[in-house]
């Protein structure tokens, strides 16, 4: 079983290779070796899963160095259930993606990069979940940064390389803030092994350990877009095309709160560090939702929402007890899955209605009656209404908070609840003026070409200082005047025209992330049995060193 724990970043590694040597001339064959190892990494992701939480964390020192020499990869519970729910997710998005390239013809090269680019961010993302020391976690996250900056960017157009240029300054500035903590830590302990750190980190002064804590903290928040961390991400996310979007906001984030349960669980036990989290927690929280309050493009009100539920998070990480981490993990997958669905839905809302701007939507209810559905069900989930995993996840972190007793828990205890009305409050907001109210007059019609952000210029120009020549869209021009223009378009950039007939492959791969988020419901009681179980092996410690260092 050992030998599998390599294969989650193997795999997309190879199929990456085959894709960028076949890919641009033999479409149908990179896409099928995209879904085929996706496919393979889930279920290497469910094997991993169920052979962590039957014979323990599973351990491999690659090249059979011991550490603190060689790479060590480790899946525990918590890795081996990030990992499936990871997995899943990311072949849906897949799926989704080729849906929308397929209905909208993108056969250009810049698209035939994207199933490289996707396979290496997945690859990014297992790493970082298995990494078993400091300076692999780094590698995993320069994986991403790769990746992610190839896929925010995709097409050239003005608004994605402007989105992108964002992502990757904060990026490089917490990777060289990284850095330095690695230095330091190797500086004062000898070692960047997870399994040796936890020795040895105790045996440092405090003020030391409190330093080295606050810095990958911060470098952690900064990738889980925690407040006042997180102004990056609501101008980054929304200019992405759809099927990006979703993969990023459901995933990346998670990562870091990811990040942010190892190193506390495992290398700083003891929360020195609580209330700081708390408060933070309650900032993302409060801020995060008031933002998506004031919004009214789909998009940017889901990145505050984003925002918002990750404060969820972090406010377990900051209780640091058993039951809090069991909360935070289950709030953690729920997260996940709900949170790509709403931005997957929010692609196929600008393909049907010309917009994701509410003010200009309608109708949609009885236009598109199986989108409204798959609008609802994660929307409702996203609030918390019972008897939804979102609503299980939200009270396991209460009763947490209640159990501890502490003012700043009874503070987020309150804050949580504030969050979820307004959550609701924000949904609902959705639903009245896309789905449930009749569709306003200058709705763009079927057929109607959408012309992409960067065609938005002045009408007597051919250019404007955000149109990008040679990338296809110099000479985009609506057949008819739209209702809302189409920021994110195609994957290439291009315009789109709307269609009452949404895409197949696309329904179906929302259909089933929602089915995904249902599925947490249905299983609710096994799945919190297993999240208890990680937790109390988070606390623990002494299973995952025993399983690294053999004694």
């Amino acid at each position: 079983m050992n030998a599998l724990v390599p294969l989650p970043v193997l795999l997309p590694l190879c199929a990456t290779g085959l894709s960028l040597a076949f890919g641009t001339r033999l479409k149908q064959f990179q896409r099928f070796i995209s879904v085929a190892v996706l496919t393979a990494v889930l279920g290497l992701s469910v094997a991993l899963m169920i052979g962590a939480d039957t014979n323990g964390p599973l351990t491999v020192h690659l090249g059979d160095f011991a550490p603190p020499l060689g790479i060590t990869l480790v899946a525990d519970r918590l890795s081996g259930l990030m990992l499936t729910v990871s997995s899943a997710v990311t072949l849906c998005v897949l799926v989704y993606s080729l849906g929308q390239g397929m209905a909208d013809r993108d056969e250009e090269t810049p698209v035939a990069v994207f199933h490289p680019a996707y396979l290496i961010l997945v690859a990014g993302v297992s790493c970082t979940f298995l990494a078993g020391d400091l300076v692999n976690l780094y590698v995993g996250f320069e994986i991403m940064l790769v990746a992610s900056f190839v896929l925010l960017t995709l097409g050239g157009t003005g608004p994605r390389i402007r989105a992108g240029s964002t992502y990757v300054i904060i990026s490089l500035f917490s990777s060289m803030l990284f850095l330095t903590a690695i230095a330091m830590t190797y500086a004062a302990t000898g070692t960047a092994n997870f399994a040796q750190l936890a020795g040895r980190l105790a045996g440092l002064p405090l003020g030391v350990q409190t330093l080295i804590q606050a810095m990958l903290l911060t470098v952690f928040a900064i990738k889980a877009a925690v407040f006042p961390l997180a102004a990056w991400l609501p101008d980054s996310y929304p200019t992405a095309p759809a099927p990006v979007t979703a993969v990023f906001a459901g995933l990346l984030t998670k990562v870091g709160v990811y990040c942010m349960l190892r190193t506390e669980t495992l290398l700083f036990p003891g929360n020195r560090l609580g209330d700081l989290l708390m408060a933070a927690a309650l900032a993302s929280m409060v801020v995060g939702i008031l933002g998506a309050v004031a919004q009214t493009d789909l998009k940017r009100l889901l990145s505050f929402t984003l925002i918002s539920h990750i404060g969820y998070m972090v406010f377990g990480i900051g209780l640091a007890t058993r039951q809090a981490y069991g909360g935070a993990i289950v709030y953690v997958v729920h997260h996940i899955t709900v949170q790509t669905t709403l931005f997957l839905v929010a692609g196929l809302i600008e393909r049907r209605g010309g917009t994701t701007e509410l003010t200009r939507l309608g109708g949609l209810a009885r236009a598109a009656p199986l989108l409204a559905v798959l609008f609802f069900v994660p929307a409702m989930n996203l609030a918390g209404i019972p008897p939804l995993s979102g609503f299980i996840g939200k009270l396991g972190l209460m009763r947490a908070g209640v159990a501890d007793g502490s003012v700043w828990a009874w503070i987020l205890v309150i804050g949580s609840t504030v969050t979820s009305l307004l959550t609701l409050y924000v949904m609902a907001k959705v639903w009245n003026l896309a789905f449930w109210r009749a569709a306003p007059p200058g709705q763009a019609a079927d057929g109607t070409v959408l012309e992409s952000d960067d065609d938005s210029g002045d009408d007597d120009s051919d250019e404007g200082p955000d149109r990008m020549p040679g990338t296809g869209d110099e000479g985009v021009r609506p057949r008819h005047e739209p209702a809302g223009r189409a920021v994110a378009a195609t994957l290439h950039g291009h315009a789109v025209t709307t269609t009452t007939k949404l895409p197949h492959l696309m329904i179906w791969a929302t259909a089933a992330t929602v089915a995904l988020g249902l599925a947490f419901t249905v299983f609710a009681g096994p799945l919190t049995s297993y999240t208890d179980r990680s937790a109390a092996e988070l606390i623990a410690r002494v299973p995952y060193i025993e399983a690294v260092l053999g004694r």
